[in-house]
């Protein structure tokens, strides 16, 4: 078992003609079982061409109509990538992954006001998307620094989780499921939901959680944590060294009213029981001192 994304997914790119569409598409369906799970792309002015056999479809109704898919990918530029998200929400999808940076916050709060109710999970904007280790991967991570295993990894951070998967990795500790939820401010599922997750699946024994600066998400999820999560989890947030009222890489790492910082964050996740380190190169070490 897994989380959200499996061998049986079928999987759309929205986008798959531009240069970065074709060359992550293409890593994709070469990574375990892609071939079979990428069955489409979209593009409105190029219905009935393919690239490298995957057929492209005009909407993603009809992509979905024709191959069963219930999954997409975004590759879309940011101008136009909330207007996608929204495209595949309306074909009542059962998970949107959009890797897009730069998408104009104005943009998201329209299209998860138009989410409200919906059926479609978001993971993203701007993360490195979802894998299922040896079974599925949809996004930009390297595949191969993967393996299956019971470790089910959630971060805000593209890079912390490369970071924190070699470090597993180096300790011989496979993954259920990775996901890199993205650090813009309006954005899909949250670590809390992404718990919940993991909390149910049978095969994710223990979580690694990383979070930024900014927002209260971890905080809230830790409180959840405290009262519900039956696995233990370990966690680290990023950011330590940004100065108040500062902003550190992401959109959403930024620190309002002197809330949101990463010493206030580090201080709920512990008081809720999760094990918290502040050094970034022990977070492997410290997910296995959990289990």
């Amino acid at each position: 078992m897994s989380i959200l994304i499996n061998r049986n997914s079928r999987v759309m790119t929205q986008g798959i003609t531009g240069k970065t569409g074709q060359f992550h598409t293409r890593m994709c369906r070469d990574y375990a079982n892609g071939k079979e799970c990428f069955v489409a792309g979209v593009n409105p002015r190029k219905p009935g061409e393919d690239f490298e056999g995957i057929p492209i479809y005009a909407t993603v109704k009809e992509a979905k109509q024709q191959t069963g898919a219930n999954v997409s990918v975004i590759y879309v530029p940011p101008p136009f990538a909330a207007a996608a998200i929204d495209e595949a929400v309306e074909a009542e999808l059962d998970l949107v992954i959009c890797i897009t940076e730069g998408i104009p916050v104005r943009d998201m709060i329209r299209t998860r006001y138009n989410m409200q109710g919906k059926k479609t999970r978001l993971i993203g904007p701007n993360c490195p998307g979802i894998i299922t280790p040896d079974e599925l991967k949809i996004g930009i991570m390297p595949g191969y620094i993967h393996k299956k295993g019971r470790i089910g990894v959630v971060s805000r951070s593209g890079t912390l989780t490369y970071e924190a998967v070699a470090q597993l990795m180096a300790l011989g500790l496979g993954q259920s499921t990775c996901i890199g939820i993205g650090g813009d401010p309006v954005n899909g599922l949250k670590h809390l939901d992404v718990l919940q997750l993991f909390n149910d699946d049978d095969e994710t024994d223990a979580v690694l959680m990383v979070g930024e600066i900014g927002g209260s998400d971890e905080e809230d999820c830790a409180r959840w944590v405290k009262d519900h999560m039956r696995k233990p989890v370990a966690g680290f947030i990023a950011g330590v060294t940004a100065p108040p009222g500062k902003r550190m890489g992401h959109a959403g790492a930024i620190i309002s009213g002197g809330k949101g910082t990463a010493q206030e964050k580090l201080d709920v996740m512990e008081s809720c029981g999760i094990k918290v380190t502040r050094n970034p190169a022990e977070m492997g070490k410290l997910l296995k001192s959990v289990l």
